[in-house]
């Protein structure tokens, strides 16, 4: 469900399987535990392994917004199919977060 690399200051966080209420909260936990612990200062979501995300995603992802507004730092994501651009773009995260090509 999530994988992750550091590089320099971004941590790269890998999503896959279903994204849903019961999986925000453990990843959640485990993200803020990561940037905390790594100092990142770029959280770069990757959304190529991810089938499925309901409004528990858009929660996590705004969450991890806030987290690295307070610290300074960003967000972006890419690898995001249509299904899952179109929430993105309807929830208005992409107005919080970039979009990497």
């Amino acid at each position: 469900m999530l994988a992750y690399e550091k590089k320099r200051n971004a941590l790269i966080v890998r999503l896959s399987g279903e994204l849903d209420h019961e999986a925000a909260a453990r990843i959640r936990r485990e993200l803020d535990a990561l940037v905390a612990d790594t100092g990142a200062k770029r959280l770069i979501f990757d959304l190529n392994g991810l089938e499925f995300m309901d409004s528990s995603g858009i929660g996590l992802i705004i969450g991890r917004y806030k987290l690295m507004a307070r610290r300074g730092g960003s967000v972006a994501v890419f690898g995001s199919d249509a299904r899952i651009d179109r929430i993105f773009e309807m929830a208005g995260l992409y107005q919080l977060v970039e979009r990497l090509a």
